[in-house]
């Protein structure tokens, strides 16, 4: 999946001098008074968060994020912002949290504290459905399909074991692996698994740690442990009870955690 850009470091460096001073009081409380969640996303990600014909912001985050804040025993206010701010918008105090896509990273970290995280992001392994193939290693010496220009043909040509087939784009190459006209494709996951679902290729993903992964959170304002653990429980209840698994499969076609 293409990750929303790191912040400059000048925005980091803004949001680290506003996140340097203690709350003075729980964010939890200040919620739980207000009666509400204000969750942050960009709106532009889908199927993330996106505006949909009824001009109405929806997706996989807005989902999570509503789902928590009704366990939390309160209404969800969703607001739309650019991603090159968000941080410092937390931290600034225009929302309660950041439910957006966001990969948990040592930078990021300096500024605001992560729950989750609530799902893994990266490069995904696919081959034809009845494959026997269960791990990259099989592959070596075998064609594979990448886009070109992206993280995954980068990432495919450094490890030198493949015949590398590049394509402009996601529909053609999955067309060729259905076709068997490549042995596998290496491609970001969650816009293969969106494509899987509304499409009838006869393709599957196989599950091989050995690609990067990305840890994805959700961002809160620091000093505030009664709010994180809060949020976590509530995550952890709706993966616990299939709440969780129904929207990833509602909005991705698979269980993305």
């Amino acid at each position: 999946m293409r990750m929303p850009k790191l912040f400059s470091a000048v925005l980091i460096a803004g949001a680290l001098c506003v996140a340097a001073s203690p709350a003075m009081t729980e964010d939890l409380q200040k919620i739980e008074k207000a009666g509400k969640l204000s969750i942050a996303l960009s709106g532009v990600f889908p199927p993330f968060s996106f505006v949909d014909d009824a001009n109405k912001v929806v997706g996989f985050d807005v989902d999570v994020g509503s789902e928590i804040a009704r366990r939390l025993k309160v209404e969800p206010e969703i607001v739309t912002t650019a991603w090159d701010g968000i941080i410092a918008g937390l931290v600034t105090g225009r929302y309660d949290t950041i439910i957006g896509s966001m990969g948990i990273t040592d930078q990021r970290k300096k500024a605001v504290d992560f729950v989750g995280p609530y799902y893994r992001s990266g490069l995904g392994l696919f081959v034809r459905a009845g494959e026997p193939t269960k791990a990259l290693a099989e592959l070596e010496g075998k064609s594979i399909g990448v886009t070109l220009g992206e993280t995954s043909e980068k990432w495919v040509r450094e490890q030198n074991k493949y015949d590398v087939r590049t394509y402009k784009g996601l529909p053609e190459m999955m067309i060729d692996l259905s076709a068997g006209r490549i042995d596998a494709m290496i491609a970001d996951d969650v816009p293969v698994l969106v494509a899987m679902k509304t499409s009838n290729a006869q393709i599957k993903q196989i599950k091989d740690e050995t690609l990067p992964r990305f840890d994805i959170g959700i961002a809160i304002r620091k000093n505030n442990p009664e709010l994180a653990a809060a949020m976590q429980k509530a995550l952890d209840d709706m993966m616990a009870d299939g709440t969780y698994k129904a929207i990833s499969e509602k909005w991705i076609g698979s269980d993305i955690r």
